[in-house]
């Protein structure tokens, strides 16, 4: 046995800084005035974090993407339909296993956008479809910005505690018109932020880091954790495992039911069976207001899990067989040339 394949799966950095977060909210968390200062300066941070966002999105590669449109409906469909009716079967396990809490932030998980970066650097591992997954990520990053919401509008609604109509408002306000900002301003600020990518994209961590301490402060003050003991941890952890198995096994699979060949399954498998935690977090924010706490606690211990058992499953897609050449797939993506 190599040695490469005795190493541990990848442990996030961005993880422990996340955790370092949450810890510092909980020794040292804000009230009082200062919360109120945090929080607005947290409302800020999450717009400007979604005006880079859409001032990032490539046009031309999302057009380059929309001939593969089979392989993003998919992706799609595994995304926010598979995903959200495998949340709406977990509600049989409150509360034997889980709370009714943990559930909510369960369900918000399963309603968010797929990832861009690691579905993309999963998908090159494996040998995959990298301009399909390039694509699709960012298909499903700019459809979360009004389909999360809405989802879960109609899917927790008054199940989740702070949640009211009066959060589509917000989204509006704090993501989806500085996204759009961003886009109608990217011809003039595209090459101001490639230019910067390094020191902005500390902006991009360092926003959603002050949006984790303002959630976690919040529950800190209102004493939620004494909510959640570590067997329904423990017993989170699992449902989720059971979760990423199936999401894996379904996106894998059923792409190969539905015809689609071995580099494009890697991308739909990688891109349709992950969530993304960047996008996420700043979304519960707004959504949950003082509540986001235990509802985004599912969604940071998913991206942990996700990324180590992706790492492992391309690891393994890498070392297949190389595959036969056949006729050219009349749906298939074909390189993005930059």
């Amino acid at each position: 046995m190599s040695r490469r394949s005795l190493s541990w799966p990848p442990i996030d950095p961005y993880l422990l800084a996340l955790l370092g977060t949450v810890a510092l909210a909980a020794l040292l968390p804000a009230s009082g005035t200062a919360a109120d200062a945090v929080g607005g300066v947290s409302t800020g941070a999450v717009a400007l974090l979604f005006f880079l966002y859409g001032a990032r999105l490539s046009t031309r590669e999302a057009l380059d993407g929309l001939r593969h449109w089979r392989l993003h409906v998919t992706v799609l469909a595994a995304t926010f339909v598979v995903f959200p009716l495998l949340g709406l079967a977990a509600k049989g396990l409150v509360p034997v296993v889980l709370t009714p809490a943990l559930y909510g932030g369960l369900l918000f998980l399963c309603l968010v956008p797929s990832t861009i970066q690691s579905s993309i650097a999963f998908t090159a591992m494996a040998r995959g479809n990298v301009p399909a997954a390039i694509c699709a990520g960012s298909f499903s990053s700019l459809a979360g910005i009004v389909l999360t919401p809405l989802l879960a509008a109609l899917l927790l609604g008054g199940s989740a505690d702070g949640f009211s109509a009066g959060s589509l408002v917000r989204i509006v306000a704090q993501l989806l018109l500085p996204f759009l900002a961003g886009q109608a301003l990217r011809r003039w600020v595209a090459g101001f932020l490639t230019r910067h990518k390094k020191v902005l994209g500390y902006v991009d961590r360092g926003s959603i880091l002050l949006v984790v301490y303002t959630a976690f402060s919040a529950g800190m003050v209102q004493g939620v954790w004494h909510q959640v003991t570590p067997a329904q941890l423990v017993a989170l952890l699992g449902v989720e495992a059971v979760l990423l198995a199936v999401m894996l096994a379904l996106t894998w699979y059923g792409a190969g039911r539905l015809g689609f060949g071995r580099e494009d399954r890697i991308a739909i498998q990688f891109a349709g069976s992950k969530k993304s935690l960047a996008a996420g977090l700043p979304m519960a924010s707004v959504l949950f207001g003082a509540h986001a706490s235990l509802a985004v606690l599912p969604l940071m211990l998913f991206h942990q899990m996700q990324l180590m058992v992706c790492a492992v499953v391309a690891g393994r897609r890498a070392n297949d067989p190389a595959p036969q050449p056949s006729a050219a797939d009349p749906g298939r993506a074909e390189p993005v040339h930059r």
